[in-house]
């Protein structure tokens, strides 16, 4: 039987207890849980496990967590663990993409034969991905960080330069552009991979207990404290710890993240014993820090230890040609989360969706893109989109825009290889070769090898 790593999520202890047993005797190495959110720092793109889940928990259910795992890894098995009058639940579940479903009671047994399985096709999954990116395919960060900018092509070449590191990172960007996204795919990247990605929101952490919360306490630490606790800088041993809008941490604070940064160790609330902590750090800030630093708001001297290296992450504005793309991509999620069938949209709408400002940038993009999917329009359709679509010659080069971008798209997934391209755009080798013609396009820029390029 393989071995390999389960993260076990139940609510009844006893019953999650006794599951955990039963794995560990039959050669599984396991981590159970109480609590769902604990299992997201762990689950993620370089995971080299499954998740076994009870469906009916309170908080995050077993569906809502399967979903949050797969955005962050269509690939992780997650097998769903249900009640006798679940089955039709679990059905839907597995429409929706779970792995597989158990029914209470069952037998240890065939939850180690169905683990055993899942565990085979994560590995099988893992291996094809060091193998496509061995002989230089396209590997999944054009769906992560997508888009056909050269803002977007420096910033994965920079990400695929950087993750494999262990360099601190810091990562500007307006809200919503994707900070958060990038990290993870740092993460991803790193050998640190396999072990937790824990994210702190440095504005939502209560100003009294903030140190509690990033060190951990002892027992009598200050009232209230009534046993130990771990703090997140410890949960995140071995990984990564991304310190978000990190500009909002008070001037103290700061002071002791510095030391914690030079030294690498932490400190207890109470506690006197140093504590060795092996973690990368990332911080992200929506403004550049210098500012902050200038106005006497952020330390200069953590600004200098977190900007080993930077990253600026553009926003939709800067990078208008990528908006079509992305909105058709998130539309595509939002039709699947909402078990709807796929939406058309007219190119005069999707051309208009171009024009618009998108403060909110791709946050306010994938609201925009699960409205559509839902069917409830979007906001300003009756004026600016509708109004579009009246001026014929402008709507041909829109067509046109649509045509040409679809097809650089196609090259950019598929590296410049044209049979892959025509296949999947259902287009004749000779119409693919016209219409590359027409536009100007080409594939050489699209990772096309020049002595391949009468292919």
């Amino acid at each position: 039987m393989s071995a390999g790593k389960i993260l076990l999520v139940d609510d009844e202890e006893d019953l999650r207890n006794s599951t955990a047993q039963a794995l560990d005797l039959a050669g599984f190495e396991v981590q159970d849980f109480a609590n769902p959110e604990r299992v997201l720092e762990l689950a993620g793109f370089g995971f080299k496990g499954i998740v076994i889940t009870d469906i009916r928990m309170p908080g995050i259910d077993g569906l809502s967590l399967m979903n949050r795992i797969h955005e962050l890894d269509r690939d992780i098995p997650v097998i769903l663990v249900t009640g006798h009058g679940d089955v039709q639940l679990a059905v839907r579940a597995m429409r929706e993409g779970a792995y597989d479903f158990i029914e209470k009671p069952y037998a240890a047994s065939q939850l180690a034969e169905i683990a055993t399985r899942a565990l085979d096709y994560r590995k099988l999954v893992l291996e094809n991905r060091v193998l496509r990116a061995a002989a230089g395919q396209s590997d999944d960060m054009e769906q992560r960080l997508l888009g056909r900018s050269n803002a977007m092509i420096d910033l994965r070449r920079k990400v695929r330069t950087i993750g494999p590191t262990d360099a601190d990172v810091l990562i500007i960007g307006a809200t919503g552009s994707g900070k958060e996204v990038t990290a993870r795919a740092l993460h991803d990247l790193s050998p640190r991979a396999s072990k937790p990605f824990i994210a702190i929101n440095c504005a939502a952490l209560p100003a009294n207990l903030i140190e509690s919360e990033l060190f951990g306490h002892e027992v009598g630490a200050f009232p209230g404290a009534m046993r130990a606790r771990f703090g997140k800088f410890e949960l995140a041993q071995g990984g990564t710890i991304l310190l978000d809008e990190i500009g909002s941490m008070p001037l103290d604070v700061q002071g002791k993240l510095l030391r914690v940064i030079q030294e690498r160790t932490i400190t207890r609330l109470g506690s006197n014993d140093p504590l060795q902590l092996d973690v990368r750090f990332m911080a992200t800030s929506k403004t550049k820090l210098e500012s902050e630093v200038a106005v006497g708001a952020f330390r200069a001297d953590l600004l200098y230890r977190l900007n080993v290296i930077t990253l600026e992450i553009p926003p939709l504005s800067a990078r208008r040609e990528d908006i079509p793309i992305l909105f058709m991509q998130l539309l595509t999620e939002a039709a699947s989360r909402y078990r709807r069938e796929p939406v058309a949209v007219p190119p005069h709408v999707i051309a208009a969706i171009a024009e618009r400002e998108w403060p909110g940038n791709v946050r306010e993009l994938r609201n925009a893109a699960d409205r559509y999917a839902l069917d409830l329009g979007l906001p300003g359709h009756e004026s600016g989109y509708q109004a579009a679509s009246g001026e014929a010659k402008r709507l041909a080069d829109r067509v046109a825009d649509f045509e040409r971008n679809t097809i650089e798209n196609a090259l950019m997934a598929h590296g410049g290889s044209l049979k892959p391209v025509y296949e999947s755009l259902g287009l004749s080798r000779k119409s693919l070769y016209e219409k590359m013609q027409k536009y100007g396009i080409d594939r050489l820029k699209f990772g096309a090898a020049a002595d391949n390029s009468a292919e």
